[in-house]
């Protein structure tokens, strides 16, 4: 009996040990697969408007000078009261230094993000698109898990893309608020 319980206590160790080095494996490839400088805009599908519209974000910025920026979500504090109303002020000014295409991403369904741009008048300016899944901001190495806003999330950050390739990338450092990714701070990199 000593032995069976012994093999089993074995076991149990040796699989607690294999999921916390199979999690510290993916988290590190998270880490080393965060977009930069150089690297292309994936095809992925994420939602404009509502449940059935998509978009492939890589045709979106194809043949384009654009901006692409990230939020942990629609309706936050930060991103509601800084974030998003910066790049919708400074349309004009960016677009007259040469975006002709503003995108913002969240891990939110492409509902409330229709209402959270409508909320902010970003219709015409800023293309409020959904990424329900995360597939778009996992394959952009940019998620973060956040319990309290429901799971999985977006790396605040921003980007400046030509063609589809980025030129710039910004990302907020963990818990560092809003810095680097703001609409002055593009403007200065288009």
């Amino acid at each position: 009996m000593f032995a069976a319980v012994s093999s089993s206590l074995r076991l149990a160790v040796t699989a607690r040990h294999f999921s916390s080095s199979a999690s510290s494996a993916l988290a590190s490839a998270a880490k080393r697969a965060m977009v930069k400088v150089g690297d292309s805009l994936p095809s992925v599908q994420v939602y404009e408007n509502d449940a059935k519209t998509t978009v492939d974000i890589a045709e979106l910025f194809k043949g384009k000078k654009g901006i692409l920026f990230g939020v942990p979500g629609a309706f936050t504090p930060g991103c509601s009261k800084t974030h998003l109303p910066g790049y919708v002020k400074d349309y004009e000014k960016l677009k007259a230094k040469g975006a002709e295409v503003i995108a913002v991403i969240a891990v939110n369904d492409g509902f409330v993000m229709q209402a959270w741009g409508a909320a902010h008048n970003a219709e015409g300016k800023v293309r409020m698109l959904a990424d329900p899944t995360a597939e778009l901001t996992k394959a952009l190495g940019l998620e973060f898990n956040a319990p309290p806003l429901g799971g999985l999330r977006t790396t605040r950050f921003s980007a400046v893309l030509n063609d589809g390739v980025f030129t710039h990338v910004n990302i907020e450092p963990s818990g560092g608020g809003l810095t680097c990714s703001l609409a002055n701070v593009i403007y200065d990199q288009l």
